[in-house]
């Protein structure tokens, strides 16, 4: 892809915002937000064509905001380098990844997504196009474009940064019964520097696995969790492993960590026959998930079963003194297993919508159905977790149901500081404030 073909596509689309009038909201083809929407209606800018790699060099790659992360992959990979942090479901864009929140195992050294990207060009609500970058005129939207969820703008083309990478991972798998001792251990091995990428898996109480992952240019042998080894399976069955590094950054896709049971596709009759390697993975996934939204077949079998159920998917970021404790009330409380941990490093820049302090974080991954006999008020557990995050100073992404007050939805997530934001980009409110996107899920 060309850079005149990209500045043709912007110029074509400011002027399709600039014709229109009303609430916007965009078209396109993937999407991992996990939160019904309100409805209502908005006029649609279809922004499917702005997914191309411009450029890759040795230390950042250049796109248009709909590249997903699989096409980022594919194109750096041969010139010996990786996006520095890659998210873990192929259809992840990296525009989707700065105006959320993108994690990954090599986050305990470079930070979340948004902690990567150098410069970004965004679509306003009036039409215009700007440049943002740390320390230009418009150093105020860069900073707080993480976490907005379009509501500040749409990132048309992000430039991240890359690093080299090696043909293979070798992981190395150690196993932990004592919580304390997991992170006295995670914390130590974050210090010392002593592996690539690290993360962890919670399988239950009393099982917990720590996973340290080398670049390495050789490997006696690579296993492949693309089609009937299921990789989540593997962390507790064998001290040590190697895959190839475009394996390695896709280990979770396949099973969508673990959720793809929740579809069958862990079934292996099911898995050879009906999905096949083509079929398996968080594409075909989505899919699946959306249309099962739409239709409400689980929702009709839990009633008829007596079941009621609420979905519980989110990931929280708690500093790591406070992780044990985190785990200690989720297990009390919530209980859903697996669950997946992985650590974060220092926040080098202040971003606005999503504060953290100079410190090391964990990142509690946990996406399941929390079905009880009982009836509970609408986002019960939702609510237990958030209040408990928010005592430990933690903070939640926003990609999934929320159910805060708002007054403490703006306590938490600089409200005063967005909306002076929001009156300077988006001063006609054309597209949503943060609290209705991701609260009253506009």
């Amino acid at each position: 892809m060309t850079r005149a073909g990209y500045e043709k596509k912007k110029e074509s689309l400011a002027a399709q915002l600039r014709a229109g009038q009303g609430p916007v909201a965009l078209q396109k083809d993937t999407s991992n937000l996990f939160r019904d929407r309100a409805g209502g209606a908005r006029r649609r800018l279809d922004v499917r064509a702005f997914n191309e790699v411009l450029a890759v060099e040795r230390d950042y790659v250049e796109c248009e905001g709909m590249a997903t992360y699989e096409a980022l992959v594919d194109a750096c990979l041969p010139h010996g380098v990786m996006p520095a942090v890659v998210p873990q479901l192929k259809t992840i864009t990296l525009g989707g990844a700065l105006a959320g929140v993108g994690i990954e195992s090599s986050s305990h050294r470079h930070g979340l997504v948004h902690d990567t990207v150098l410069e970004c060009d965004v679509l306003l609500a009036d039409g215009r196009i700007v440049t943002a970058t740390p320390a230009n005129e418009h150093a105020e939207l860069f900073h707080a474009f993480p976490n907005s969820y379009g509501t500040l703008g749409y990132a048309l083309r992000v430039k991240a940064k890359t690093i080299p990478v090696k043909p293979y991972v070798h992981l190395e798998h150690r196993a932990f019964s004592d919580p304390a001792v997991f992170f006295r251990t995670l914390e130590e091995l974050l210090k010392a520097g002593a592996a690539d990428f690290v993360d962890g898996v919670v399988f239950e109480p009393g099982k917990l696995f720590l996973t340290l992952g080398h670049f390495t240019d050789r490997a006696p042998y690579t296993s492949d969790y693309t089609f009937e080894k299921i990789y989540y399976r593997s962390i507790a069955e064998r001290p040590e492993d190697y895959l190839t590094v475009r394996d390695y950054l896709w280990r979770w896709d396949t099973d969508w960590f673990w959720c793809s049971k929740n579809v069958g596709a862990q079934n292996p009759l099911l898995r050879k026959l009906v999905y096949g390697r083509e079929r398996l993975g968080s594409k075909t996934y989505t899919k699946i998930m959306r249309w099962n939204s739409a239709a409400g077949v689980t929702k009709r079998l839990e009633r008829v079963l007596g079941l009621h159920s609420e979905s519980v998917i989110q990931d929280v970021d708690i500093p790591i003194q406070r992780a044990a404790e985190f785990l200690s009330f989720y297990e009390e409380n919530i209980a859903l297993w697996p669950q997946w941990i992985c650590p974060i490093g220092f926040q080098r820049r202040p971003f606005t919508l999503y504060p953290m302090r100079s410190d090391w974080y964990v990142n509690f991954g946990f996406w399941d159905v929390k079905r009880t006999r009982e009836a509970h008020p609408a986002g019960h557990f939702n609510r237990l977790i958030e209040r408990k995050v928010a005592e430990l100073g933690g903070i939640k992404s926003l990609y999934s149901d929320s159910f805060f007050p708002q007054e403490e939805f703006g306590r938490l997530y600089a409200g005063a500081a967005y909306a002076r934001i929001k009156a300077r980009y988006d001063a006609s409110g054309a597209f949503p404030t943060l609290y209705e996107k991701c609260v009253l899920r506009a």
